[in-house]
């Protein structure tokens, strides 16, 4: 048996990035280290310990039995490690000005950046990095301080804080309001639909209306479709908080009461490494948020009006209707 007190530590990281790419060069690109003291620090962590962790294969590596068994048990905490740099260089102010945050572009585009002016106003000495993906960032990996993301609260090594649970809500354009103008649920049916087939069927189907959906397109961002149907190509069904703006300004009508929850999109999270819970810049991101989606919320309440609230789909899983962390499991 290996004797863990002659583990040489400081090779974990490169065991840790060969392992997941499964190529020395790209996990020495990864590391800004060369070739050679990847492959050397391999060498020295398979010799501390007296087996091989990999099968070579050409130029890919792969994980043998024994190198997945240490890969589990090391990961917990080079993870821990890095979120604990983290929170130090927060912390000793290297950081303190400026937060990065990874975001969908929807989101960016049609609710955050209209914003930007008050957090500004309000923060003038913390700086805010946004970059858009629709892809899942590793926000230790890439150096990321937070994220407002999709789902169920729930990603592996990240604390999360619900922002909101916005409803899908039908909208359209101006001239397509005055089209469909008092007239039920089913006279949408008749209309260009834009989006995703299976969400307009349940929102037919929890308007009472049978009918066979086929939409004039389909988007993989939801700013992109609320664009195409300000330009009255369609009516879409999307997330209330992102046609917030355009239905305060008029460039959006509100459709129908009818509310649709999207259980496999869920709401809208911030997610963070446990240790900046309490770095200064992220509390005050979180604080800018809550209000400023209180702000948006009471702006759509006043556009509804006295209007009836209407049928709102019953969900399964379990919500609170106030902010609430969780931590992912």
């Amino acid at each position: 048996m290996a004797d863990p007190s002659r583990l040489p530590l400081h090779t974990l990281p490169a065991f840790r990035v060969a392992a997941r790419l499964g190529n020395l060069r790209a996990a020495a690109e990864e590391l800004h280290l060369t070739h050679s003291a990847v492959s050397q620090q391999i060498k020295l962590l398979e010799e501390q310990i007296g087996f091989e962790l990999f099968d070579r294969r050409g130029r890919r590596i792969v994980l043998n039995a024994a190198g997945a068994a240490l890969l589990r048990a090391v990961e917990p905490a080079l993870t821990q490690l890095d979120d604990g740099l983290r929170a130090a260089a927060a912390a000793s102010g290297d950081e303190a000005q400026r937060i990065r945050i990874t975001l969908l572009t929807s989101f960016a585009q049609r609710w955050l950046l209209p914003r930007m002016g008050r957090w500004r106003e309000r923060h003038p000495d913390i700086g805010i990095e946004l970059h858009t993906s629709q892809n899942l960032i590793d926000l230790q990996r890439e150096g990321f301080h937070a994220a407002l993301r999709q789902g169920a609260g729930q990603w592996r090594g990240l604390e999360a804080v619900c922002l909101t649970d916005s409803p899908m809500v039908v909208v359209g354009s101006p001239e397509a309001a005055r089209r469909v103008f008092g007239r039920d649920a089913a006279a949408l049916a008749d209309e260009p639909l834009l989006g995703s087939p299976t969400l307009w069927q349940r929102w037919f189907a929890l308007s009472g209306v049978r009918t066979r959906v086929n939409p004039v397109a389909a988007f993989s961002d939801a700013g992109l479709m609320l664009q195409a149907a300000e330009q009255n190509l369609g009516l879409a069904l999307a997330r209330e908080i992102l046609a917030a703006d355009a239905l305060r300004e008029g460039r959006l009508v509100r459709l129908s009461p009818i509310e649709l929850q999207d259980e496999e999109a869920y709401g809208y999270w911030l997610a963070f490494p446990d240790g900046l819970r309490d770095w200064p810049p992220l509390q005050a991101l979180r604080g800018w948020l809550f209000d400023e989606l209180a702000q948006s919320q009471r702006e759509l309440d006043q556009l509804k009006g006295t209007a009836p609230a209407g049928r709102r789909e019953s969900r399964s899983r379990a919500a609170s209707a106030t902010p609430a962390a969780r931590r992912a499991r």
